[in-house]
């Protein structure tokens, strides 16, 4: 799961036809403590949020599946607004202690 705060939306007055009618917001990935981790990126909007909302969002081909035309051509798609967070520490910091290593 990826989350992101919307920190903007993106005026176009061209787009492709397939995106027709779809709002596209600037989010701001963040990483497991909720801090920005890379820079901002446009992303259609299929949950209707806003500015300052927390966020799920997916990527690649899972983003085209988002919208009812799955051959659109998006890189980023947000999915869900979150109600809330609850993260628990299990002590695991590194995938290669549990799958080892070659992952």
């Amino acid at each position: 799961m990826k989350l992101a705060t919307v920190i903007g939306t993106v005026v176009c007055t061209v787009k492709d036809p397939s995106l027709e009618g779809q709002k596209i917001l600037l989010i701001q990935p963040l990483d497991d403590d909720q801090k920005p981790a890379g820079r901002p990126i446009a992303s259609i909007d299929t949950a209707q949020a806003g500015e300052g909302d927390l966020v799920y969002w997916v990527l690649s081909r899972e983003a085209a599946f988002a919208l009812p035309n799955s051959f659109a051509p998006v890189d980023s798609a947000i999915v869900g607004i979150v109600d809330e967070v609850n993260k628990q520490d299990i002590g695991i910091y590194n995938k290669e202690e549990i799958f080892g290593t070659g992952v």
